[in-house]
C-alpha cells in the first residue's frame, strides 16, 4: 500500500468519525475542522474531480493544475492557513429551462483549484449534516435518488387515502439563499470560524457573466459542488424540521411531505389542513427569502375514494413523472406513473435539434449509433413499472423525427420508410425495459 493510498484512506477515516460523531449527538459540535483541509485530502479531491469538465475563469484544466500538482497544492495549503486563499469568480452559463421557451438556468462554472477545494468543504459538511437529515429529503444524498424518492412518494400514496396533493414551486430557490441566515444555521453545529469564514468567501465570491463582474449577496451558485449540500442544509431547517416538527403537529389527518432539492410534494388526507399548510408555508418561507411561487404552486384532488366513487381526481409531475389514477390488472383503482408530457415534449424537441444539427457533418452509422444511447439513456431513467408504454411513444415518435430529418440531408431521399425499417433491424434500437420497480 503506497503511502498516498494511506492518506486517503486517513481523511476518509477522519471523515466517518465525523460522521458517527454527528449520528450520535444531533446537537454535537465541531471545531477544528480546517485541519481536513490539508495535502493529503486535497490531493485525493484532485484524482476525483473529472478532466473534461468546463473550465472556470482561468481558463486552467485538471491536465494543466497536475503537473504541478505537489507545489499547487502545497502553495494551496499555505494559502489556506493564513486567510489568503480567496475563490475565485465562477463563469456563468446559462442553460435552457425545460419546457419554458425563452428562459434560462444559470450554471457557475468554478476554477479549478476552487473545485478541489469546494469538493472538500462539501465532503465535511456531509459528514457533519448527512446524518440528521430527514428520510423525507432525497435530493444530492449518497444512496439516495430521483428513483427513491418515486418509489417512496408511490409507496405512500398507494398505501394511504390522500385527499388533496400540494405540488410545490419556489421561485429561484438556489438564487434567493439568504447567505446570513445560512452562516447563522452553520454556526449552530460549526464552531470553527476559518472554515465559517472561507464558506462565506465561497458564497460571495461573484460571478462573471457576459463580461461583467456581480456581486453575490444572495444565493448559492448552481454547477458549485459545494452548493448541494449547502442548499440541502439550508432547506433542511427551513422545511424538513419545520414540516416535522411543526405541521404535523398541528394538522387533524396524516401528512407527508417528499423534498428532491426543491422540487417537492406535500400529500394531505384532509383538504382543511392542506390549505393551511399552504399558507403556513407561504409564511415559514418569506422569513427566509424565499418564496412560494403562488401561480405555479397547485392543491391537486387525488383521492382514492372519490376516484372509486366516479368523482375526476386530478395529477401532478414530480421528478418528470406523471402521478394518476389508473386501473391494475385485477380491475382495481391504482396510482400509476407515466413520463410528464411537459418532459416528452421537451426531450422531443431535443431529438429534432440535435438531428437536424448534425445530419449533414456525420455518417448514418455514427448518427444511430449516438441516437441509441441516447435512447437508451432515456429508458434507464423513466424506465420504471406502468411506464414502458410511454417509453414505446416517445420511441416512435423519435424514430419519426430521425427518419424524417436524415433524409433532408439533400435533394435526394436516404431511404424510405421500408428501407429504415430494414436498417433498424439491422442496427436495433435498445430493449425497453423496466429498470426501476415501484413496488
Amino acid at each position: 500500500m503506497t503511502e498516498k493510498t494511506k492518506s486517503e484512506e486517513t481523511t476518509e477515516t477522519k471523515l466517518k468519525r465525523i460522521a458517527q460523531r454527528s449520528k450520535e449527538d444531533r446537537r454535537s459540535e465541531f471545531k477544528w475542522l480546517m485541519q481536513h483541509v490539508n495535502i493529503e485530502s486535497l490531493r485525493s479531491c484532485y484524482k476525483e474531480l473529472e478532466g473534461n469538465k468546463a473550465v472556470g475563469i482561468d481558463g486552467q484544466t485538471k491536465e494543466e493544475y497536475g503537473k504541478n500538482l505537489e507545489e499547487n497544492i502545497a502553495r494551496l495549503v499555505e494559502k489556506m492557513k493564513i486567510m489568503a486563499y480567496r475563490p475565485g469568480a465562477v463563469r456563468e452559463v446559462l442553460i435552457p429551462k425545460e419546457g419554458q421557451k425563452g428562459k434560462y438556468r444559470p450554471l457557475g462554472i468554478s476554477n479549478f483549484e476552487d473545485k478541489m477545494v469546494q469538493l472538500m468543504f462539501s465532503k465535511i459538511l456531509e459528514a457533519i449534516y448527512e446524518p440528521v437529515f430527514l428520510d423525507s429529503s432525497y435530493g444530492f444524498r449518497p444512496g439516495r435518488s430521483c428513483h427513491t424518492a418515486i418509489k417512496a412518494l408511490y409507496n405512500y400514496l398507494y398505501a394511504n387515502e390522500c385527499e388533496i396533493i400540494i405540488d410545490v414551486d419556489l421561485k429561484n430557490f438556489f438564487g434567493t439563499i439568504n447567505h446570513e441566515k445560512l452562516v447563522e444555521m452553520l454556526r449552530e453545529r460549526i464552531k470553527d470560524e476559518k472554515f465559517i469564514r472561507y464558506i462565506v468567501r465561497m458564497l460571495k465570491a461573484g460571478v462573471l457573466s457576459d463580461g461583467e463582474l456581480k456581486k453575490t449577496e444572495e444565493g448559492s451558485p448552481q454547477g458549485s459542488i459545494a452548493s448541494p449540500v449547502l442548499s440541502n442544509i439550508y432547506a433542511h431547517y427551513v422545511i424538513d424540521e419545520w414540516f416535522a416538527e411543526v405541521v404535523k403537529m398541528a394538522v387533524q389527518g396524516k401528512v407527508e411531505i417528499y423534498r428532491y432539492c426543491d422540487d417537492m410534494v406535500i400529500c394531505c388526507r384532509y383538504r382543511r389542513d392542506a390549505e393551511r399548510i399552504k399558507s403556513a408555508l407561504a409564511k415559514r418561507l418569506a422569513r427566509y427569502s424565499l418564496t412560494l411561487n403562488e401561480e405555479k404552486t397547485k392543491m391537486i384532488r387525488f383521492s382514492k375514494q372519490e376516484q372509486e366513487a366516479g368523482k375526476q381526481q386530478g395529477a401532478f409531475d414530480f421528478l418528470g413523472f406523471t402521478f394518476y389514477w389508473g386501473i391494475s390488472r385485477m380491475g382495481n383503482t391504482a396510482v400509476k406513473v407515466r413520463t410528464s408530457r411537459k418532459r416528452v415534449k421537451t426531450k422531443l424537441k431535443r431529438v429534432t435539434e440535435w438531428v437536424k444539427k448534425n445530419r449533414c457533418h456525420k455518417k448514418l452509422k455514427k448518427m444511430w449509433s449516438e441516437f441509441t444511447i441516447k435512447l437508451a439513456g432515456h429508458i434507464r431513467y423513466y424506465g420504471v413499472s406502468f411506464n414502458t408504454k410511454s417509453i414505446d411513444r416517445f420511441f416512435y415518435q423519435a424514430k419519426r423525427i430521425f427518419f424524417k430529418w436524415i433524409n433532408r440531408r439533400s435533394q435526394r431521399k436516404s431511404m424510405n420508410w421500408e428501407q429504415f425499417g430494414a436498417f433498424m433491424k439491422k442496427f436495433p434500437l435498445p430493449t425497453i425495459k423496466v429498470y426501476h420497480r415501484l413496488f
